[in-house]
């Protein structure tokens, strides 16, 4: 099982989130699909953006939205996929550094999963179609937007380069995906 713990950017602090963490596990038998799940550890004020039919959506990162990024081996292009408690979703291939932005088609869309009923404690998981990370070893950066009901909102990442919070920032690539389960 692969965990990752994010922290919070320095200038931009939570105020009722305690932890922020994620899990990345390939689906065995599927080497290009991965099981993924988010957990937000907070005091009750975590704000979700309203629930809305799934699909594709712009945007996320101005609320509640889980991100990961993606960088083949080989190469200064990378994926980004959003992913939000709304149920939207969204994925972006990139040629370089926020340049060359494009919709990234995907072999089946995501469907998300909240279990956002224990006090406390919140969840989103789904399967993603990881075609696009590159044959293997890719570099990844797992991040988070968090809103809180006072407004607050905080940026976790696996690292944070000095300044504003930019998860785009090569620097922030820091973990590898776990190798496919080809059994």
């Amino acid at each position: 099982m692969t965990k990752f713990s994010l922290l919070p950017h320095p200038d931009a602090p939570a105020r009722g989130v305690n932890e922020v963490s994620a899990q990345i596990l390939p689906v065995r038998g599927k080497p290009t699909e991965y099981w993924v799940e988010f957990y937000v550890s907070h005091d009750g004020s975590l704000a979700l953006p309203s629930m809305l039919e799934p699909g594709r959506a712009d945007e996320l990162w101005k609320t509640t939205c889980f991100e990961i990024f993606l960088m083949p081996s080989e190469g200064s292009g990378y994926v980004e996929i959003n992913l939000s408690p709304s149920f939207r979703w969204a994925a972006y291939e990139f040629d370089r550094y926020r340049k060359g932005m494009r919709n990234l088609d995907l072999a089946f869309a995501p469907e998300i999963t909240i279990t956002p009923e224990t006090p406390g404690h919140f969840w989103l998981d789904t399967d993603l179609d990881l075609t696009h990370a590159g044959s293997g070893g890719a570099r990844m950066n797992v991040t988070a937007v968090i809103e809180e009901t006072d407004g607050t909102k905080s940026y976790w990442a696996l690292e944070h380069p000095a300044g504003p919070p930019d998860f785009h920032n090569a620097d922030c690539f820091v973990a590898r995906l776990p190798a496919p389960d080809r059994a």
